[in-house]
Formats: C-alpha cells, structure tokens, sequence
C-alpha cells in the first residue's frame, strides 16, 4: 500500500483523453515536482494496461469523462483496477454533488480543471505531497461541525486509528481494512466510531471532506 509524503518516491498516472491537457499537466508537474514518475494514459483501457504492467503506481490523476468511459463508472472502473493507489479526480465540472459524489465512491480527492492556475498548481502539489484537496464549493457544501478539529494535533487519534483514517480516504472498505491490517472487523468498525466522533461526521465522505480541511497527510 502506498501513502507517499516524498514525491520523490511517488509513480504517478494521467489519465485524460485531451492531449493538450495532458502536455500542460504533465509540464506544470515536470516542472514543480521533477522527481515524479509520470504515466499518461488517454482511454480507459489504456489506464488498466499501464496498471496491470505496474501495480506500482500510488497515485492515479483521473478525468471522468473518457472516449471508453464516463462519469463515476470510470472512477470506479480504475478503483477496481488498482485498489492500492489513490485515485484523485480531475474534472470539469466541479459542482459540489459531482465532488460529493466521486469521494463517496472512493476517491481521495478532486481537482476541478477549471480552477485557475495557481489554484491547480497548489492542488497538484498538495496531493503530489499525500494530502487530500477538495474544492471550496464543495467545502462550503459541507461545513464544518461546531467542535471539528482546528488542526491534525488536536485530533486524539492513535496511531492505528490514523491507519484506518488514511485507509478510509483511499476508499477501502471495512472489509479491506481489516484483511490489510489483519483486525476484526468489529475492531474496525470501532475505529471508525471513534475517528467520526473525534472529526465531527458521520460518514465516510465528510470525512474525506473534514482530512482536506484539516489539511491531512496520507
């Protein structure tokens, strides 16, 4: 499984069927972050290929609408193709229920294309970092709770239950975080308790929400 800190130890996948967007994004990250591994893929198919060849690969850039596939059948197409990366969506429409809808099925972030370019220089590097970015009308959709955590440090958590945290925004289910982490799945389900209780929410999408907003690192 692969939560990188260190760009420099990160496999990363494009997937856009645009060239000239996947160019643009590919320089802005040759020039930001020179030590990725960068893959482009412009079909569906072409994706699973690269993956198939290199499970390796910790982070997945994925626009939703390809020539082969199209919308959240996408993002869980390649979900299913390399459970252990994080998928993070690019998009052009951002609207809230459409970011809502990607993180609750399964990926740990989103990126709207038409966010202006420093706004998507700081995204890529934020999630080229590990963290979690969702954008702010997605945010402003879901408020924070009175009593969330400012910060990370206020959190409470132990180490085990950060391991479920980081697990959870990767998309994993109960069961896979219980195979991965060889626990019951009553302990996890424990976990999850306590981790909801202590950030506030009360499922696994604000979750992801409240890791962006507190500026989580995988």
């Amino acid at each position: 499984m692969a939560y990188c800190q260190n760009p420099a130890a990160m496999k990363c996948l494009l997937v856009d069927d645009h060239a000239l967007v996947r160019d643009a994004l590919a320089l802005l990250i040759a020039l930001q972050h020179p030590d990725v591994d960068l893959r482009h893929a412009g079909r569906l198919r072409e994706a699973r290929a690269v993956l198939q060849a290199e499970p390796d690969v910790d982070l997945v850039l994925l626009d939703l609408a390809l020539p082969d596939s199209a919308g959240l059948a996408t993002l869980l197409a390649l979900r299913e193709a390399a459970p252990d990366a994080r998928t993070v969506v690019l998009s052009a429409d951002d609207r809230p229920e459409t970011v809502l809808a990607a993180i609750d099925a399964g990926a740990a972030g989103f990126i709207p294309k038409a966010t202006e370019s420093r706004l998507l220089r700081e995204a890529l590097a934020t999630v080229l970092r590990g963290g979690v970015y969702v954008p702010a009308l997605a945010l402003d959709a879901h408020p924070a709770p009175p009593g969330q955590p400012a910060s990370t440090e206020h959190l409470g958590l132990t180490l085990r239950q950060i391991e479920v945290l980081r697990m959870l925004i990767d998309g994993r289910s109960n069961k896979l975080i219980a195979r991965e982490l060889d626990l019951a799945p009553s302990t996890v389900k424990t976990h999850l308790e306590a981790i909801f209780q202590r950030l506030q929410v009360n499922s696994r999408t604000q979750a992801v929400v409240a890791a962006a907003r507190l500026g989580l690192r995988l």
